[in-house]
């Protein structure tokens, strides 16, 4: 069991006015931009967290000229074998041992309370993953000082407002969703070394700019992180956001979403039509049931749930696979037939951030269960239940299957 607070739902807010001085490792990935590392690098020394319990290490992804770091701090390095960020984060994070983790990016500089500010939730909450505001400047031929707020002046650029307006809907990711991984920066990131561990490194199969950091955000938000923004956690990014960048075009981000389409399964990501390499929703048959009563009532749960599909229950505990970003699972308890209104019933669990909703006949047995993976997995890791709202309910969806169905009636329409 993990050290710190366990947080209901995305609660972070119950945090506030608590404290923390974690042990912190902030890892900076670098290519072949030593002027901008060598700001990052001064405004890291000026951080107010106690130098005692901070850590840099620069995580080189094979400049061809190693790059030069003051005493202190650390650096690593892998071949150049391309645009590799993934995999130099994963090495940078290998290689440091504090309880949280910053990632940075080598041409964005943080204001001298970025480090404090990111990590004091992470600190408390483990389970919390934290995104700080990454404004934007024009720092060319900028000195490197330890405060960079005497710098910008006169230098800011525009911040993306798709990402502003969606924090302050969001009221600070608070009230996070499935779609909030889209809210993450992956050069302004801090979170837990359970966190990290818990959702795996970055995916090292990215080899271009862009989507390793929602990526990983959706596979921790699955394994029952905290999603929070922190705006008083400030760094500032040496040019302007990626969709302003001269060069960065359509293109590259249909890449982008195509990509993600198949590792991200979730409705808006996952493809309208065409299927997906990974399963979202997760249906297994009831136990014990004829095999006529298990067919009606899986096919009749995933005719109901769209891009729900039906799922051995075995290999869904395991998790291996197309089975490794499951966010729903659809439990049929006892042989059922269901009906449309199912669907409506598993968008409630979504919205109101449900564990569990039983679903039970006019006798009260439950018929099925609608369980959240993500709220299952934090509360495996804390060892408690009571971390989501669960409800019971009589099925209005779904009703028992008495005696051996006729298949060919229901596949026909007529029964």
């Amino acid at each position: 069991m993990p050290e710190g607070i366990a947080l209901p739902g995305n609660r972070w807010d119950l945090l506030d006015g608590r404290e923390a001085t974690p042990t912190v490792s902030v890892v900076v990935a670098h290519y072949e931009q030593p002027a901008q590392l060598a700001r990052c690098l001064a405004a890291l020394a000026g951080q107010d967290h106690p130098r005692d319990r901070l850590e840099v290490i620069v995580a080189d992804d094979g400049s061809a000229v190693p790059p030069r770091v003051p005493a202190g701090v650390r650096l690593v390095r892998q071949a150049d074998e391309g645009f590799r960020l993934a995999a130099v984060r994963n090495l940078g994070a290998a290689h440091a041992t504090g309880e949280v983790l910053v990632f940075l990016d080598a041409d964005t500089v943080p204001e001298p309370g970025f480090v404090r500010e990111l990590t004091r939730m992470p600190g408390l909450a483990p389970d919390v993953v934290a995104v700080g505001r990454r404004r934007h400047a024009d720092l060319a031929d900028a000195p490197a000082v330890a405060d960079v707020r005497g710098v910008v002046a006169g230098r800011e650029l525009p911040e993306p407002a798709w990402l502003a307006d969606a924090y302050r809907w969001s009221r600070d990711l608070l009230d996070a969703d499935d779609r909030s991984y889209r809210h993450t920066i992956g050069a302004v990131l801090a979170c837990s070394r359970t966190m990290f561990a818990a959702a795996g490194g970055f995916d090292e199969s990215f080899r271009a700019y862009g989507g390793e950091d929602w990526e990983w955000t959706y596979r921790a938000w699955l394994r029952g992180a905290v999603l929070a923004h922190v705006p008083s956690a400030v760094a500032w990014h040496d040019g302007p956001d990626a969709g302003a960048r001269e060069g960065t075009g359509q293109a590259d981000r249909n890449a982008e979403a195509m990509l993600l389409s198949e590792l991200i399964p979730v409705p808006c990501s996952r493809p309208r039509g065409l299927p997906t390499m990974r399963v979202d929703i997760a249906v297994t048959a009831p136990e014990g049931a004829s095999e006529a009563a298990a067919f009606v009532s899986v096919d009749s749960v995933v005719a109901a749930v769209p891009g729900s599909a039906a799922v051995d229950a075995a290999d869904l505990a395991a998790g291996r696979g197309v089975l490794d970003r499951v966010r729903l699972h659809l439990e049929i308890v006892r042989p059922v037939r269901a009906a449309a209104g199912l669907h409506a019933v598993v968008e409630r669990v979504v919205q109101e951030g449900l564990g569990v909703a039983s679903l039970t006949g006019e006798d009260g047995a439950v018929l099925l269960r609608i369980r959240s993976l993500r709220a299952a997995a934090r509360e495996a890791r804390w060892e408690r239940d009571d971390l989501f709202p669960r409800t019971t309910e009589t099925a209005g969806a779904v009703r028992a299957l008495v005696g051996e169905p006729d298949v060919a009636a229901y596949l026909g329409g007529w029964g």
